[in-house]
């Protein structure tokens, strides 16, 4: 199990062990006697901040999926450069070899000229054998640097080579995913067509799919009770995902600025944002096969508003579905 799974898996036990503390707590708080209440409301309290820590390690989720991207472009990069300095040595070898032609056409008449005047005296032949004796040393230079260049060529051919599979690769993983979260978005839309004007709205937004379901199609006012219609559309959803397994399911609850009245739970919209995002997922897990690792819930309370003059707009659940990314990772790790 991957350290997300198992962060979702965690994270979905502390929601289940949280509705069951709060609901013990509004059912027995007239009947148990101070401590164990006060003892019920530290466990809260402890499932709290194990929700906050787990938010957290969501976003640095995200932020290492946008680091991923950018090692991608920048590696894309460096093989651009590579193709131009592979070009430019290609260049330079090739100007080299005609070089080399040239002076071995000059040695060739050299040692000609070289046997003609063998005989017409020592001084001349002295003179000659230098000026031979000296080509040779240069053409035998040029062979050097020739084959020196040949290996660097060789070098900058296999490290291209190599650059480009990594690309290739990352590419076409990068261009399934694409893909299949296209196909993906395709289906759930078909699959929730009925609600699109009921306060239901399907989107792609940065490689995920965002489901959005408007509170009045799930919710009373500060009920965490979902409601018949918004529970057909959950059900029909949880359908469409339980044969996805290498997806990654967040639910997010969302309310307006306003306020909770009196002093039962929830007691605060973070309670009923959290409370509304786990009644969405007992739902979807009582009516599919989805592996309950794959899901996390999660609660935003009034702080990331869709519409500042339109409350109703902000009333919402989010059920954010990405990509699971670790096939990307390990490419890249290498």
């Amino acid at each position: 199990m991957s350290i997300t799974s198992q962060h979702l898996c965690l994270k979905s036990m502390v929601m289940k062990f949280l509705g069951v503390l709060l609901l013990s707590t509004i059912i027995f708080s007239s009947c148990v006697p101070v401590n164990k209440y006060n003892e019920l409301l530290e466990k809260e309290k402890l499932c709290a901040d194990e929700l906050n820590k787990y938010k957290t390690s969501s976003l640095n989720f995200e932020a290492e999926a946008t680091d991923l991207k950018s090692k991608h472009a920048l590696l894309t990069e460096q093989l651009t450069q590579l193709r131009a300095d592979t070009s430019k040595l290609g260049g330079d070898y090739r100007t080299l070899y005609a070089k080399y032609d040239r002076l071995a056409k000059i040695n060739e008449s050299l040692e000609t000229s070289y046997n003609k005047l063998l005989l017409s005296g020592a001084k001349e032949s002295a003179h000659l054998h230098a000026d031979l004796h000296r080509k040779q040393v240069e053409l035998q230079e040029k062979e050097d640097a020739l084959l020196k260049l040949e290996q660097e060529l060789l070098a900058k051919q296999s490290l291209l080579a190599e650059r480009e599979q990594r690309v290739n690769e990352l590419e076409k993983i990068i261009h399934d995913q694409e893909e299949a979260t296209r196909l993906l978005k395709e289906k759930v839309s078909n699959a929730l067509k009925g609600f699109a004007n009921k306060g239901l709205k399907v989107e792609e937004r940065n490689g995920k799919i965002y489901v959005s379901l408007e509170a009045k199609l799930l919710f009373s006012s500060g009920s965490t009770n979902v409601e018949g219609e918004g529970r057909n559309a959950l059900i029909d959803l949880a359908k469409v995902l339980e044969t996805e397994k290498d997806l990654e399911i967040i639910v997010e609850g969302h309310t307006d600025t306003d306020k909770m009245a009196g002093t039962k739970h929830p007691k605060n919209n973070w309670e009923l944002s959290v409370l509304r995002s786990t009644s969405v997922i007992e739902i979807m897990l009582e009516n599919s096969t989805i592996d309950p690792t794959q899901l996390m819930a999660a609660g935003r309370s009034e702080f990331i508003p869709v519409d500042v003059n339109d409350k109703a707009k902000n009333r919402r659940i989010e059920i954010i579905i990405s990509p699971n990314l670790n096939e990307l990772y390990e490419l890249i790790g290498k």
